[in-house]
């Protein structure tokens, strides 16, 4: 007997900020071809009509399924607001609870050393890492908490899909997807700006998780509420790229080895995971095994998995220690043959 899929978005709505590139393309064009509704959340307009286009070319029903698409800054908290409004109004006001989904893929990197980034960029990256997803978190769970049990919001309509495909009789859960990196286990020369907002998105996550386990057993006969957050390493995008034309030298040496995977493959992992019904999700080996060495206080995900990530956290105990002291001394000799820069000279190519 096959296990229940935790993650059902046939007839849902799904909302994904930073849906018009990269990771949330590639996440919104996979669940149109399982026949959700979707709802792409970016801030430049051109790229949302391509995106939304290219959404529906995957889409399992299109004549049937719905596709939206909205400009916003989200680094606002009144945008995200904005968003769930919109997305309401645009639902004809179908209860959220029941329909909606949230996956925030919205973010950026700027990987340069501490004392060369600008200081203006520290709040850049926490605005657009960190608080892009928690307004939309916000906004979506006091829509979900609160308006759907003051009777703001109709109830959904049975509308099915020409596929032929039956909805499930399971009740249903609402998803919060956060997408942050492996940089929120370990980090490392370059990332100063960076990893402190993703690790904060980690943190957050754990917070909400156990806050909505509150609501669980306050409210037991409505959805349950549940957390997830991704954590890829490089993905290979526009943005990548961008990111290692401003990346130092050093930092490029520090990553090598570290694998890259494209904007699908960590998608299609991610959808996997979220099925099986996983909380805190790694698309690559190396991931995992930083994971489970890091995990504090954070879910398990059950008595195996739990196990499973104390034998590795005894393993990586003493890795870390090596991996850790082996990229010291490669800093160590970085500066002493090149300089404080990160660079190999000024023309990037190393000086004899």
């Amino acid at each position: 007997m096959a296990p229940a899929n935790s993650f059902q978005v046939y007839r849902k709505t799904v909302i994904i900020t930073g849906g018009s590139r990269g990771m949330g393309l590639a996440v919104a064009h996979k669940l149109a071809a399982k026949g959700a509704n979707v709802v792409i959340v970016a801030r430049d307009k051109d790229k949302l009509r391509e995106g939304i286009a290219y959404v529906k070319k995957g889409a399992l029903d299109p004549e049937i399924q719905r596709f939206h698409s909205i400009s916003a800054d989200l680094a606002l908290a009144s945008e995200a607001v904005r968003v769930v409004d919109e997305v309401l109004l645009w639902n004809s006001n179908v209860a959220p609870d029941i329909t909606l989904q949230v996956w925030c893929c919205a973010g950026s990197s700027y990987p340069t050393l501490f004392v060369d980034t600008p200081v203006s960029e520290f709040s850049t990256q926490m605005n657009n890492n960190y608080f892009t997803s928690l307004y939309m978190a916000h906004a979506i769970l006091k829509c979900w908490l609160k308006g759907s049990r003051k009777g703001q919001f109709a109830a959904p309509t049975t509308v099915p899909y020409k596929s032929g495909i039956e909805p499930t009789s399971q009740p249903t859960s609402r998803h919060i997807i956060f997408t942050a990196s492996f940089l929120a286990f370990y980090s490392f020369a370059g990332y100063a700006a960076y990893s402190p907002s993703k690790a904060a998105l980690r943190s957050l996550s754990d917070s909400l998780s156990q806050e909505m386990n509150l609501y669980a057993a306050a409210y037991p006969k409505e959805p349950r509420v549940r957390l997830h957050t991704i954590f890829p390493s490089g993905i290979l995008t526009d943005s990548y790229e961008a990111e290692n034309r401003v990346k130092c030298d050093l930092t490029k040496l520090l990553e090598e080895g570290d694998k890259v995977q494209t904007a699908d493959i960590v998608a299609s992992k991610s959808i996997k995971a979220l099925e099986s019904g996983q909380e805190l999700i790694t698309t690559d080996f190396q991931t995992r095994l930083v994971k489970g060495s890091m995990l504090g206080g954070s879910i398990r995900g059950g008595v195996f998995r739990g196990l499973g990530d104390y034998i590795i956290a005894i393993l990586l105990t003493i890795v870390m220690i090596f991996v850790r002291a082996d990229h010291d001394k490669k800093v160590r000799n970085w500066g002493s043959q090149f300089g404080a820069s990160g660079m190999r000279g000024s023309n990037g190519v190393a000086q004899a």
